[in-house]
């Protein structure tokens, strides 16, 4: 059964929603939901993030808790990884897969409770939510666990950047230095009761913040003043999308979709075989385990970063052509990187183009064959 919006329904809106709209920010329907583009210049808001602080708001992310004595066995069965294995505060990144092995979203899954009520909090992307929730209720059947939409329960807000951690540490006693990545513990903050998780999408350490929609605009406002002498800004989904870019972090619906597994994305190491629970059964282990024996014998196609020699930008979906035009792959992801000052992209080709350095790389961009070097990913990486 579904609760997705009905076609043509009006986006929804976030708890935060009056405060963009007050802040004159551009906003976007973005997989059913109104949210902030960009505040003013994108490119300042990323510069912003990599040099200083940005606070976003992720409230369209969908949540699901999955908690009781087989919670543990029930992801490890609708996923692809070893959820059970995750300690009570720790978080890991991992995918659901359909039969085929093509993969229905990317995930992240905190753990916030072991025992015997062990409880995980799902999130999924905003434009796959509905479908994760679907899986996994479909996958639930002889497990001693339940399965909660808890998608309304939640705003989610996010600090990420160089000065994220002195901005945060201003409004909390919860203990920042001991959070590892991948990681979060309960606390408050400014007052506000919330998950604070080591956790973010834009190549910067950070933290997202999972609180009380009711209490979304007081945790907002105090992380904005908090921030104000740290050059924190409000950031919206555009240079997002640039950051995560830089950082070579793949999106659903660009790098991944139901056409590839996790084996054809180079993201195999988020499949674990050597679970037990189940007997090691999983959905779409059969499927997987021959994706991974033809990433073996023959090469997959490659994930791989280009650089623009030129000014023109690649978008999604352009060819990728060698010098007489022979096409070796295609654009998953493109933009200008505030970074490097060049437009750059992420595209997938055939392994014999692979190799950093690689000569004769071009993208056809409406006709005109652009020269482009092959890098490795990711373009951006920084100082630990």
């Amino acid at each position: 059964m579904s609760d997705a919006l009905p076609e043509n329904a009006p986006p929804r809106r976030t708890a935060l929603d009056s405060v963009h709209r007050a802040l004159g920010a551009t906003m976007t329907d973005f997989a059913g939901w109104d949210m902030p583009l960009r505040y003013g210049s994108e490119r300042d808001e990323h510069h912003a993030v990599r040099t200083r602080a940005g606070l976003f708001d992720l409230s369209h992310m969908g949540e699901i808790t999955v908690t009781g004595p087989q919670a543990g066995e029930l992801l490890d069965y609708a996923l692809v990884g070893n959820l059970s294995a995750v300690k009570a505060g720790r978080a890991r990144y991992t995918m659901i897969c359909d039969e085929n092995g093509g993969i229905l979203d990317d995930l992240i899954v905190y753990r916030l409770a072991d025992g015997r009520e062990s409880t995980y909090m799902v999130v999924a992307n905003a434009s796959n939510a509905q479908v994760v929730l679907d899986a996994l209720v479909a996958r639930q059947a002889g497990f001693d666990a339940a399965v909660r939409d808890d998608r309304d329960a939640y705003a989610l807000l996010a600090v990420q950047g160089p000065k994220a951690h002195g901005v945060l540490a201003s409004l909390t006693d919860a203990d920042l230095e001991g959070l590892k990545y991948y990681a979060g513990l309960p606390g408050t903050v400014a007052g506000v009761p919330a998950l604070i998780a080591r956790t973010g999408y834009t190549g910067e350490d950070g933290f997202e913040l999972f609180a009380a929609p009711q209490d979304a605009e007081k945790l907002w406002q105090a992380l904005l003043s908090a921030g104000e002498g740290e050059g924190l800004v409000p950031c919206g989904l555009s240079c997002r999308d640039t950051l995560r870019l830089e950082a070579g972090m793949p999106l659903y619906g660009h790098e991944l979709t139901r056409a590839t597994t996790p084996f054809d994305a180079g993201q195999g190491r988020v499949v674990k075989f050597e679970k037990t629970t189940n007997d090691g059964r999983f959905v779409g282990r059969d499927a997987l385990e021959a994706a991974a024996e033809r990433a073996a014998a023959t090469p997959p196609r490659v994930l791989v970063g280009l650089v623009a020699e030129g000014r023109r930008v690649p978008r999604a979906g352009f060819p990728v052509v060698t010098a007489d035009g022979t096409r070796i792959g295609e654009v998953t992801s493109g933009a200008p990187s505030p970074t490097l000052g060049k437009p750059i992209a992420m595209v997938y080709v055939d392994a014999a183009h692979a190799a950093p350095g690689t000569e004769g790389v071009a993208v056809d961009i409406r006709g005109t064959h652009e020269p482009y070097a092959v890098v490795a990913l990711p373009f951006y990486k920084r100082e630990r």
